[in-house]
């Protein structure tokens, strides 16, 4: 048996979501025939709002409703410092943590040959171009992910970095707080003794 058209269409466009399937689509479509109509007008208008008024930071690439962003416009942050990141959400995570202060700037993504994505893909050049603008900026703190393609785009920024004289780090990666050694796997002890302090 088909499902009626607008069914199919709506399970079509949630299938169209990262990591929802044919059954999660069709329970969704079916969840959302049954919302209120109040709510399902609410739900469309702010997909469409979130589409329609939102944009990239001409300077740090985060989505934002005004142009530059309310990170780039405050000029109470230290702005010796830039934390790249692959995507605009992480921004939202460092700055859950309250002791991150500086400015950020996103990749939106990262290297990945198997996706076809090199640097000319990603929102490096406007990196480039606002270090070579801003002798302000002392540090680049590369918060790139700890997977492969990760640490391939935080190898190729440090390289492309570090002749002008900036001092490139990278975010610690290793053991969590409250694990166990005996559950962390092979890469994640290498980071952690790799990235050990001094007490």
């Amino acid at each position: 048996m088909q499902y009626p058209e607008p069914i199919a269409q709506l399970i079509d466009s949630y299938m169209k979501l990262p990591g929802i399937g044919q059954k999660s689509a069709t329970r969704l479509a079916f969840f959302t025939i049954d919302m209120a109509q109040d709510d399902v007008t609410a739900f469309s208008k702010a997909l469409i709002s979130a589409k329609r008024d939102l944009h990239f930071c001409s300077i740090c690439g985060n989505i934002t409703e005004s142009d530059p962003c309310s990170i780039c416009a405050d000029k109470t942050r230290d702005q010796s410092h830039v934390l790249v990141v692959e995507q605009a959400k992480d921004i939202m995570v460092m700055e859950r943590m309250k002791e991150y202060h500086g400015l950020y700037h996103v990749l939106h993504g990262v290297m990945s040959p198997i996706e076809g994505k090199g640097p000319e893909d990603l929102n490096i050049s406007s990196l480039i171009s606002r270090l070579q603008k801003n002798p302000a900026i002392k540090e680049v703190i590369i918060a790139t992910n700890a997977t492969p393609e990760g640490e391939a785009t935080a190898m190729y920024l440090s390289r492309l970095i570090k002749p002008a004289g900036i001092k490139v780090t990278r975010l610690a990666h290793g053991l969590s707080v409250g694990s166990d050694i005996e559950y962390a796997d092979e890469m994640t002890l290498f980071k952690a003794v790799e990235g050990r302090t001094e007490m």
